[in-house]
């Protein structure tokens, strides 16, 4: 899709070197890639400790004898 959008030159140019893209288009796109990722990352991390599980990690470790198959 084709937008016309007014960025500062100097930022830009700033992330394209950054970057070590040679495009603008590429820069645009990896830059807006990694602010997604990280946004989403703080998503994650606001749901630490607000979901509950029960978990036996010591059971779901346990694997059954060598020759013996699970069934």
């Amino acid at each position: 899709m084709r937008t016309t959008l007014d960025i500062p030159e100097d930022l830009l140019e700033e992330a394209r070197q950054l970057l070590h893209y040679k495009s603008k288009t590429d820069t645009v796109i990896a830059s807006l890639r990694e602010f997604i990722r990280k946004r989403r990352i703080e998503k994650l991390k606001d749901l630490m400790g607000a979901v509950e599980l029960e978990i036996d990690t010591q059971a779901s470790r346990r694997r059954p004898p060598p020759g013996r198959s699970r069934r």
